[in-house]
């Protein structure tokens, strides 16, 4: 956690056609309030991507850093952050080895590879090509298919909530587009990446992903960055949206190593009339990372599970907001979190519930476990409900724990020893939540990153398991 301070000079960032940075005004940096639902704000009201472009520039260079503000919590600041030092055009030489190294090798409907601002790499099957499915930057995507992106693009993403959303609207380049027409049924994952690759790269990663009626696909977002050091930047845009009857499986994988990486990015999915998402992030690493991750039902009969997993070590800062919106009944929903945290972390995770009016006959749910693994570590859990509707049920829970010393006694009698102990309690832990991914080689990808993260803190789990 940073201070804001008095007199700060906010930095700049460059333009997106290289031409000298947008220079703004020091002053006092103000305090961001915006733990609320977007609640369809999108910025996408049928102007034109340049006019969009236009109006999100004056936000940028007329905004200051955000700084987020729990009273009587804490804060998540991004003063730290050296915008002057970073470039958004920097010259990608192919593929990172981080995504080849990382990415399970597996069957797949197609692949879109962003390093800084350049798609790199653009795979698609042949057979879903023909039957119409569409996979490409989102750049081509306005220049092939411009009257259905604009449709859809930025409809319930805003972009002046705070600069750095601003920063994306006006500067993305590159960007994933895909769109999977009506009554379209697809198995295998279609894999959206993100990778940084060095230190000094501003990263703006926009996706915008269409579900037809009826159609059925999964969609994996990975999140990666090479180990530097030196300072980068990833702002996120992502957006999904479900017609009538649609169904789709979104997983996120989230690591950005060791290097000072800060991340700030707002994420929506929409669900339509009897469509139905299943959701889960798993937020495994950051210098800093503030998240605002929204399911929004806004059809008659939409379902939703809402998933994650978050696990905070050393000394990053995770600070995620998570909203559970109905905007019309009947509708279901199913909230479920779980995180730790080592070493010197903080780790926040506020769950909102938000039933509109005339949103009746709503049923829905949120849980957020987590549990305590450093003495020096801290956790909040925030469930909360904003309830505008009279015939529904809608509960909350959270727990905060630490590590049960009679279940590692207890696994010691059956042979463990205390190191093997306390590793299958914390994956235990997790596994109810990531054998809900459905896939068997991402399962073993983020299974395989909690256990590295356990053996690297281990001493000190260890000194916090044996003081108590």
């Amino acid at each position: 956690m940073v201070s804001e301070p008095d007199g700060a000079d906010n930095g700049s960032l460059p333009t997106a056609n290289g031409a000298a940075p947008v220079q703004v005004k020091a002053g006092r940096h103000r305090e961001a309030s915006l733990y609320h639902a977007l609640a369809g704000a999108g910025a996408g009201d049928g102007r034109t991507l340049g006019e969009l472009r236009e109006a999100a520039l004056k936000v940028y260079e007329s905004s200051e850093l955000p700084v987020w503000r729990r009273s009587g919590f804490w804060s998540t600041s991004l003063q730290s952050l050296d915008l002057d030092a970073l470039q958004t055009s920097v010259d990608a030489h192919g593929v990172p080895e981080i995504v080849t190294s990382t990415l399970p090798e597996r069957p797949r409907a197609g692949r879109i590879v962003q390093s800084a601002g350049t798609v790199v790499q653009v795979e698609l099957s042949e057979a879903l090509a023909e039957r119409g499915v569409i996979l490409c930057s989102l750049e081509q995507a306005f220049e092939q298919h411009g009257e259905l992106v604009g449709a859809w693009y930025s409809k319930r993403l805003p972009i002046d909530r705070h600069k750095l959303e601003a920063a994306n609207a006006a500067f993305w380049t590159g960007g994933a587009f895909l769109h999977v027409p009506e009554g379209v049924v697809v198995e295998d994952p279609f894999e959206i990446v993100y990778a940084i690759d060095r230190a000094g790269v501003a990263q703006y990663g926009r996706t915008l992903v269409l579900g037809g009626p009826m159609s059925d696909f999964r969609v994996q977002e990975y999140d990666v960055a090479e180990d530097f050091e030196g300072q980068a930047l990833h702002a996120g845009a992502f957006e999904l949206y479900l017609q009538d009857g649609a169904r789709c499986r979104v997983a996120q994988f989230q690591d950005w190593g060791s290097g000072e990486v800060f991340d700030s990015s707002t994420r929506l999915v929409a669900v339509g009339r009897d469509a139905y998402c299943h959701w889960l992030p798993a937020l495994l690493g950051g210098h800093l990372v503030r998240q605002h991750l929204e399911l929004a039902v806004m059809g008659k009969g939409g379902d939703m599970a809402f998933r994650g997993v978050f696990f905070a070590e050393e000394q990053e800062h995770l600070d995620v907001f998570a909203v559970d919106l109905h905007e019309t009944g009947p509708s279901g929903g199913d909230v479920h979190w779980r995180g730790t945290a080592t070493g010197e972390s903080r780790a926040s995770f506020e769950g909102l519930i938000q039933i509109d009016p005339g949103a009746q006959q709503t049923h829905t749910y949120l849980q957020i476990h987590s549990m305590m693994l450093s003495p020096k570590a801290r956790i909040d859990a925030i469930p909360s409900v904003l309830v505008s509707a009279d015939d529904v049920s809608a509960s909350h829970g959270g727990t905060v724990g630490e590590l049960d010393e009679t279940a590692i006694f207890y696994m010691q009698t059956r042979g463990l020893d205390r190191p093997a102990a306390v590793r299958v309690i914390v994956e235990g832990f997790f596994e109810p939540l990531i054998s809900e991914l459905q896939d068997e080689a991402l399962e073993q990808l983020v299974r395989e990153r909690i256990e590295q993260k356990l053996a690297a803190a281990r001493e000190d789990i260890e000194t916090y398991a044996t003081s108590r």
